[in-house]
């Protein structure tokens, strides 16, 4: 009899053993399947963040994109509607070459009306000359190219003008080229 409960004793013991790991094991599947869970949830929340940080990255390149071509569109719609403007100009350049009359003060006077004209254009463009006789030189915007003595005029003074200057605002969009007094 003792033999048989030292068997019945081992077997609960066993069977108390067996309970127990099956309580760890239970434990261990649960932390287990939670940590699965948590690990599926990050995954998911990365490849959420990944799809985000591409759709960000494509908008911003197709932004870039389109912002140069628009620069460019802008560009080339100023260059055309700039060019459309002296048109006119070539147009009456055409007919002064074409007129074989042998008045030369119509001619003068058709000369005379076309660079009116241009000077027209330029003036709308806010485009302005520069560089006229008895101005004070400045070399931000005159090119000196000779200079001379000129006792009427003072030092560092514009005496003659090779090429007027022509600036758009600030921006000079040619230096004017004078002669000036020593």
């Amino acid at each position: 009899m003792a033999t048989e409960e030292k068997i019945l004793n081992e077997e609960q013991n066993d069977s108390s053993k067996d309970t127990k790991e099956t309580k760890k094991s239970k434990k261990a599947d649960k932390k287990t399947d939670a940590l699965v869970a948590e690990k599926e949830k990050l995954e998911k929340e990365l490849a959420d963040t990944k799809d985000s940080y591409m759709r960000v990255l494509a908008e911003y390149d197709n932004f870039r994109k389109r912002s140069q071509r628009e620069k460019e569109s802008a560009y080339n719609d100023s260059k055309a509607s700039t060019l459309a403007l002296l048109l006119p100009v070539i147009d009456n350049f055409d007919r002064a070459i074409d007129n074989k009359t042998d008045d030369i003060e119509a001619y003068r006077k058709g000369i005379e009306m076309t660079y009116n004209q241009l000077k027209d254009i330029l003036s709308k463009a806010d485009v302005v000359p520069f560089g006229e006789v008895g101005e004070e030189f400045n070399p931000e915007i005159h090119n000196a190219v000779m200079t001379a003595e000129n006792p009427d005029l003072p030092e560092n003074t514009i005496s003659a003008v090779f090429e007027k200057g022509y600036k758009m605002g600030d921006r000079v969009l040619r230096f004017a080229s004078v002669q000036i007094t020593q």
